[in-house]
């Protein structure tokens, strides 16, 4: 990423070189403080650079406390989390990628309430309402956000685009033109790919929940999530028709829908910036970045404009993000759940790229190029914000029915057939 000139502060100056390892800290652990000595374990979906970053962001909090954060990043949490808990063997904090898994084990009993010692003008400061009752269970919050991921984005190349003369869209009707005329000149539109291991689907799945709070509206949307409305409702049914009109359609989308479901969404993009270009769009989030290959230059060959609305009124938000919970209630982990809350590790974490924060007090200044701080903006300027609704919804439906019905009709397959298998796989007891 190209770093525009700013005054970088001494610690992200510091937590990117851990990150690089290539200087030491500046300061020991304060072996004079109470809780020096003292550990706290997290277990979390991070692995590799995003572990890294973590750690970086961290690294502050140790060496103000003397306190040790050992970490445990794996790619089978939500597999993994049940087990630990069951064995007694519970991380004193996890980092959840779903709320709605969190607010299952608050539901028992088994995580420990912000409330009962965490400052609530603090956390109030920190994040939107909406943020907060995401991690709320009866009034109280059991949550404290590290990311978000912005959904709503279309990644576009401006170099291609200034080449075919072709404008940003700013409202639908606008984009669906873009869209008719790419085909006009011979070209595709849309680049997609769902394959993504045990987790393929959930790219068509953001999709329709996109479409669905765009033509239906948040109301609706969050009937939908919370099962008030069916899955075969005729909102829900119109979304994902929407979405098979483009995914389905070999002239919209880059191979065709055989393409789009066996092409491993990281390489989706790929196409972008081929000469001439495979595609000219891609709808993705934030976290895209990191896939894309060298040739993608911010600003240059690689741009992007939020998803328009369908309507008059502001462009939603669709995001999806991590959210630190308590499971141990020690006094060293209580301290590591109170730095999380601050904007200090949100700064560092910003400063090591491919990071949006929902911490209401980053600024945008905190990113180190114009593209997050283009997203950054996005999140911290819309109206309307909603969660990733699989990632709310029961894991037999969000991250199971939800994930294989959408594959199954853009292979294809009856859409009433597939709607109505996934209402039917809804659990019974809530």
């Amino acid at each position: 990423m190209n770093l525009r000139p700013r005054q970088i502060s001494p610690v992200i100056l510091i937590s990117a070189c851990l990150l690089a390892g290539g200087c030491q800290p500046q300061s020991e652990p304060n072996v004079d403080a109470p809780l020096s000595g003292e550990q706290v374990t997290i277990l979390g979906t991070l692995t590799g650079v995003a572990e890294e970053k973590l750690e970086a962001a961290l690294e502050p909090f140790t060496a103000k406390t003397g306190i040790e954060v050992v970490y445990e990043g794996t790619d089978a949490f939500t597999t993994l989390i049940p087990v630990r808990v069951d064995s007694n063997n519970t991380p004193d904090i996890a980092l959840f990628p779903q709320p709605g898994l969190m607010a299952d084990f608050a539901a028992e009993g088994q995580m420990v309430p912000l409330d009962s010692f965490m400052d609530m003008d603090q956390l109030a400061a920190a994040y939107d309402d909406y943020w907060l009752e995401l991690t709320s269970l009866d009034g109280h919050p059991y949550g404290v956000w590290i990311r978000a991921d912005v959904k709503s984005l279309v990644w576009y190349n401006p170099a291609a685009f200034a080449a075919a003369g072709y404008g940003v869209p700013t409202d639908w009707q606008g984009l669906e033109a873009l869209m008719d005329q790419i085909v006009a000149d011979g070209g595709t539109p849309w680049c997609l790919g769902m394959e993504s291991g045990k987790a393929t689907g959930w790219v068509g799945t953001d999709w329709v929940e996109e479409l669905l709070l765009r033509m239906a509206g948040p109301e609706v949307y969050d009937r939908w999530v919370a099962h008030e409305i069916p899955f075969n409702a005729p909102e829900v049914k119109a979304a994902f028709e929407q979405f098979g009109a483009i995914a389905r359609s070999p002239d919209y989308v880059y191979g065709g829908a055989t393409s789009a479901i066996s092409t491993p969404f990281g390489d989706a993009p790929r196409p972008l910036f081929d000469q001439p270009p495979g595609c000219y769009l891609h709808r993705q989030a934030s976290f895209i970045e990191e896939f894309f290959p060298a040739s993608a230059v911010p600003a240059e060959t690689v741009s992007l404009f939020p998803l328009p609305a369908m309507d008059e009124g502001p462009a939603p938000v669709l995001v999806s993000g991590i959210v630190f919970g308590l499971f141990n209630d020690t006094p060293a982990a209580r301290a590591l759940m109170e730095y999380l809350a601050t904007p200090e590790p949100h700064e560092i974490w910003a400063g090591l790229g491919s990071y949006i924060s929902p911490h209401r007090q980053v600024g945008l200044d905190a990113y180190p190029d114009v593209l997050t701080q283009r997203q950054a903006e996005i999140l911290q300027n819309a109206e309307v914000v909603r969660f990733d609704g699989s990632d709310l919804m029961p894991g037999a439906v969000g991250t199971g029915s939800f994930w294989s019905g959408v594959v199954d009709y853009v292979g294809g397959e009856d859409l009433d057939q597939v709607l109505a298998d996934i209402e039917a796989s809804w659990p019974t007891e809530e």
